[in-house]
């Protein structure tokens, strides 16, 4: 029926709405409005995955994840998506093609993370934000499977797509 910000920040705006249910019930209901993702990665010739190995302070857990970040005001999604690789492994990719896209947290938040992927990519040096994970390595794909299973890649969003890529590369 109606909503209103509580807070706000560059980051995320936290909201209260006032839901009518089907019964004519009201529910006030806190929502989390957040900027769309971006993320990205590159499968080369061998069928490895170029991934991040990275320590989330939030859960206190590590985990393997994809280069991700949030996609500026104005700024084309796949764009995004190829500077958040760039600037978090040091690799440019070449053509990006979109892959999926999840909402990670539907009931809570209305973020969207926008999954690209490509064939090739260029080293071009050592990451400008290589504080964002303590290494990046080419993992092979057919490891992907395994790993989610040993809770290795945690992150829900970084677990469709590489299910997604394991699917498409190696059926």
């Amino acid at each position: 029926m109606s909503e209103q910000t509580v807070y706000e920040n560059r980051w995320f705006r936290v909201n209260l709405a006032d839901v009518k249910l089907p019964d004519g019930r009201h529910l006030d209901h806190f929502l989390i409005r957040l900027r769309p993702v971006a993320v990205a990665t590159v499968v080369n010739d061998a069928n490895e995955v170029l991934m991040l190995w990275r320590h989330r302070f939030i859960t206190d857990s590590w985990g393997w994840e994809l280069a991700a970040g949030v996609v500026e005001d104005g700024e084309d999604i796949a764009a995004a998506a190829a500077r958040e690789m760039e600037e978090e492994t040091g690799w440019r990719p070449g053509p990006l093609r979109h892959l999926l896209t999840v909402e990670p947290s539907n009931g809570l938040t209305d973020a969207r993370h926008h999954l690209y992927w490509g064939d090739s990519a260029t080293y071009i040096g050592h990451p400008e934000d290589d504080f964002e994970s303590s290494r990046r390595e080419w993992v092979p794909l057919e490891r992907v499977p395994g790993m989610i299973a040993r809770g290795e890649i945690p992150a829900a969003n970084m677990t469709a797509g590489l299910l997604m890529l394991h699917h498409l590369r190696l059926g």
